[in-house]
């Protein structure tokens, strides 16, 4: 298959950090797990995670957890920067380091931290999908920047915040 027969299959997430949410983890989870279902039975094999606090990391494990039954799923980690982990607390830590040893592909996207480096990342997992599932309150930020990018690059986005209409 060529790139763009690959990027009909594949979908990437974002959102918020927990900080900057209204529901928590035990909230969310369960409608990342239904739009991670949904898109499995539309096809979609191939799932990419920035890797940032709370929902790239919960989509992680999700697919982590749904590719214990189904071995035709893939999971690329997408790292802006070598270290980016550094700053989290120790338990984040070894939830990061859980996913990264268990994913088909990790890609640093670039070889340094800069301002600016975080929406290359972002960029790059939506230049390679076809679906963003994200989880998006309506606020400035890095998810809207990157929910902005997908529609203007007309790739399909399913805010699971409007489901539930927070």
């Amino acid at each position: 298959m060529n790139q763009e027969e690959l990027k009909l299959h594949r979908c990437c997430f974002t959102g918020h950090r927990p900080d900057k949410m209204e529901l928590g983890e035990k909230e969310i989870k369960p409608l990342l797990e239904k739009a991670i279902d949904d898109a499995i039975a539309d096809g979609y094999v191939t799932f990419i995670t920035g890797m940032a606090m709370g929902t790239d990391i919960w989509a992680a494990e999700i697919v982590l957890n749904r590719k214990k039954t189904n071995k035709d799923l893939h999971l690329i980690c997408a790292l802006p920067h070598p270290n980016f982990e550094s700053r989290r607390s120790m338990t984040e830590k070894m939830r990061f380091n859980k996913i990264i040893k268990k994913a088909d592909i990790v890609k640093e996207i670039n070889d340094h931290y800069f301002t600016g480096c975080y929406q290359v990342r972002n960029e790059w997992m939506v230049d390679r999908s076809n679906l963003v599932i994200a989880v998006f309150n309506g606020q400035k930020s890095g998810t809207k920047n990157t929910v902005d990018y997908a529609k203007r690059k007309g790739v399909k986005v399913i805010n699971i915040l409007e489901v539930v209409k927070i």
